[in-house]
C-alpha cells in the first residue's frame, strides 16, 4: 500500500464517534471482550494494529491456544473463546498458515453488529481528564491517517499494557530477567537438493551445543530478550532470533551436512511475546496466592496451566551473554483450576480502564500461569461482561465489584455464545471385563515419566479410568518410541487388553496411543504378541483379543501418538475367558 504524503493528511483526527466500550488489542483477550460486550448489547470498538486478528494465535505468529476452559463455577467463561479456536495441532508445532483461523476469527467479529472493527490502526495517544481516559488516537499503519475514539469504557488488551501506560495507570515491568520473545520457524522437506547459503552476518553455531533434531527446529524454546527491554529493544529482539534461526539451518546445511533436502519454509516476522508491563489493579495477583490457594471472592476466570517461566539454557547461553536465544521452561504445579479473581482485571488509579490478557494485575511468577491464551481470553469475556454491568448500573469497574458483584456473576453464569454447547464429558462407556485385571497385580516400570510426581507411573494400573479427570492420568516424557513394562513374579497368562488414553479436552478426548505394540518378554528378548499389533487408532477405549501368551513380563511399546507423549489413564490386562 502506498503511503499518503503528509501534505495530504487531515490535520485533525477522523471521528469514529462514541462507544460504550473501546478495546484496543486485536489478540483472544480483546477479540472476546469485544465480543461479550457486543452480545449483551453495548456499542463496541476493537482497534488492532495488524490485518489479523488473534496476536499469538494468528498465522502470522502461530503459537496454539492453551489452557481449559468453561470449568465450574462459571462453566459459560470460555464459550466465546472456543468459537475462535481452529481444531488443535493438525500438524505440530509451529503448523502451518490455513490452520490458525484468521478467517473464523474474524467472521465471529463481523456477525456482531455493534462491533466497529478497525483492523490496522495502532493506538499511540491517550487523551485523559483527571483520573478517566476521554479518547485513545489510532494511525493507520500503512496510510498514516489519524482515527479518534471516545468512550465511556476502556480496555487495554494491547500485551504491552499500552494503553494503561499512556493514561498513567500503575504499572510494574522486569527490565531484566523476563521471559523473552519468540520467532516461530518451519522446515519441510522439498524432495530435492535444497542448498543454502553461507550467513557470515547470523550467530556462529559451529561446535555449539544448539538443537539440531528436526522436531526441535523453530519451536518456542528459540527464544530471546531475556536482559533487554522487551519494549524498546522488540525489534532487537527479533533480529536476534533471526540471527539464530538463520545460524542454527547454515550450521545444520552447510557444517553438520544433515537435511539436504529440507528447507525453511516459513518464519515469523513478529515476535510472539510473553511478557512486559503489567498493569496494577486493586489485586495483585502472586505465586504464594496461587499456591496456597488463597480464595477471592470475585475469583472468576480458571487458571489450569503450570507456573511456567522461561529463563535461558545455561550450556548454549554462555557463548552468546545478553544475545541468549534458547530457553528452558521451570514448571511450578499448582492445584488446578485456580480461579483469578476480577479485581485483577482493572486498573487501580485509571478509574474506567479495564485490561485483560498477559498485562493484567499479577506479579512475574504469577504470570507465568495465567499468561497463556484460553486463560486471557476468558478475561476477555469476563471484562466484556464487567462492562455491561458498568453500562447498565452506572457505575465503574471498580463499583461492579463493591457494589454490583452479584450482578457480574449472574452474568458469569450467562451463555453468549452463538454455538451449541457440547455435551458434557461422560464417564467411560460401559466395559465388561473378561474376568481378572493382572494390571493390578504387576510391577510398573517406563521409559521416562513426564511429571512422575503430578502423573505418577501408579496411575495406570490403579484402577480409575474416569476420563473426566486428566489428573488420573500417566504421562511419558517426550520423544517416541516411550514403552510401559508390566511384571509379575510368576508367570501370567495374558489373552486380551484395555488401553485407555489422551486427554480430556472439552466435552472429547484427543491423542490416544496411535501406533503401538503390546510385547512380551520370552526371557531373552521381546516379541510383539499377534493381533495386538496397532496402526493409526483413534479409540481413546481400545480393547482388543488376541492368543494367550504366557510370561513374567509385558509391555505397552508406543511409536506413534500426538507430540510424542504417551498420556495413559490405565492399562487394563486379562487372561483367556
Amino acid at each position: 500500500v502506498r503511503a499518503t504524503s503528509a501534505a495530504a493528511l487531515p490535520e485533525k483526527p477522523q471521528d469514529a464517534g462514541h462507544f460504550d466500550l473501546v478495546v484496543v488489542g486485536g489478540g483472544v483477550a480483546g477479540t472476546c471482550a469485544a465480543v461479550s460486550a457486543a452480545r449483551l448489547g453495548l456499542k463496541v470498538a476493537l482497534i488492532q494494529n495488524r490485518p489479523v486478528l488473534g496476536g499469538n494465535s494468528s498465522s502470522e505468529i502461530r503459537v496454539w491456544i492453551q489452557g481449559r476452559t468453561m470449568l465450574p463455577p462459571y462453566p459459560r467463561i470460555g464459550e466465546i473463546v472456543r468459537e475462535l479456536s481452529p481444531p488443535r495441532r493438525p500438524s505440530g508445532s509451529p503448523g502451518r498458515k490455513d490452520e490458525f483461523g484468521d478467517q473464523r476469527k474474524l467472521a465471529v467479529v463481523k456477525a456482531e453488529k455493534n462491533i466497529a472493527l478497525y483492523l490496522n490502526h495502532h493506538a499511540y495517544k491517550v487523551e485523559t481528564d483527571g483520573n478517566r481516559i476521554r479518547a485513545v488516537v489510532a494511525r493507520h499503519i500503512a496510510t498514516g491517517r489519524e482515527v479518534r475514539f471516545t468512550g465511556d469504557l476502556f480496555a487495554d488488551c494491547t500485551g504491552d499494557g499500552t494503553i494503561g501506560y499512556l493514561a498513567g495507570a500503575d504499572y510494574d515491568m522486569l527490565e531484566k530477567g523476563h521471559m523473552g520473545m519468540s520467532n516461530l520457524w518451519r522446515v519441510a522437506n522439498t524432495g530435492k537438493p535444497a542448498p543454502f547459503p553461507r550467513c557470515p552476518w547470523a550467530h556462529d553455531l559451529v561446535g555449539k551445543p544448539f538443537p539440531t533434531q528436526l522436531r526441535r527446529l523453530g519451536r518456542w524454546f528459540w527464544e530471546s530478550g531475556f536482559f533487554m527491554h522487551p519494549i524498546r529493544d522488540a525489534e532487537k529482539v527479533r533480529d536476534n532470533n533471526f540471527r539464530a534461526m538463520y545460524g542454527a539451518w547454515d550450521c545444520i546445511k552447510n557444517v553438520l551436512k544433515l537435511y539436504p533436502n529440507h528447507k525453511i519454509v516459513w518464519a515469523a516476522y513478529i515476535a510472539g511475546k510473553r511478557e512486559s508491563r503489567r498493569l496494577l489493579g486493586d489485586v495483585v495477583l502472586t505465586k504464594d496466592d496461587i499456591l496456597s490457594q488463597r480464595e477471592f471472592p470475585d475469583g472468576c476466570v480458571p487458571s489450569t496451566w503450570p507456573i511456567d517461566l522461561h529463563v535461558p539454557e545455561p550450556k548454549l547461553a554462555r557463548y552468546f551473554p545478553g544475545r541468549e536465544f534458547i530457553s528452558v521452561a521451570k514448571f511450578t504445579r499448582l492445584k488446578a483450576p485456580y480461579p483469578i479473581p476480577y479485581r485483577c482485571f482493572y486498573s487501580r488509579n485509571v478509574a474506567n480502564l479495564f485490561m485483560a490478557g498477559r498485562d493484567i494485575s499479577v506479579t512475574h511468577e504469577a504470570l507465568g500461569t495465567v499468561r497463556v491464551m484460553a486463560t486471557c481470553g476468558m478475561m476477555g469475556e469476563v471484562v466484556g461482561r464487567a462492562a455491561a454491568v458498568c453500562k447498565r448500573c452506572n457505575c465503574s469497574p471498580r463499583q461492579v465489584y463493591t457494589e454490583h458483584l452479584e450482578d457480574l456473576k449472574a452474568l458469569l453464569r450467562t451463555a453468549l455464545s452463538k454455538v451449541p454447547a457440547p455435551p458434557v464429558p461422560k464417564p467411560p462407556p460401559p466395559f465388561k471385563a473378561p474376568g481378572k485385571n493382572l494390571a493390578r497385580q504387576a510391577r510398573i516400570t517406563t521409559s521416562g515419566d513426564r511429571d512422575p510426581k503430578t502423573y505418577p507411573p501408579a496411575h495406570i494400573n490403579d484402577g480409575k479410568t474416569d476420563t473426566r479427570d486428566n489428573r488420573l492420568r500417566w504421562l511419558s516424557k517426550k520423544g517416541l518410541p516411550n514403552w510401559v513394562e508390566f511384571a509379575w513374579d510368576s508367570p501370567q497368562t495374558i489373552a486380551s487388553a484395555r488401553i485407555v488414553s489422551g486427554y480430556r479436552s472439552g466435552a472429547g478426548i484427543s491423542e490416544p496411543v496411535r501406533d503401538f505394540a503390546l510385547q512380551w518378554h520370552d526371557g531373552k528378548t521381546w516379541r510383539d504378541i499377534p493381533g495386538a499389533v496397532v496402526k493409526g487408532n483413534t479409540n481413546p477405549y481400545w480393547y482388543g483379543k488376541f492368543a494367550p501368551v504366557t510370561t513374567r513380563r509385558l509391555r505397552l511399546y508406543v511409536t506413534a501418538v500426538g507430540l510424542g507423549i504417551t498420556r495413559l489413564w490405565e492399562v487394563e490386562l486379562y487372561g483367556p475367558e
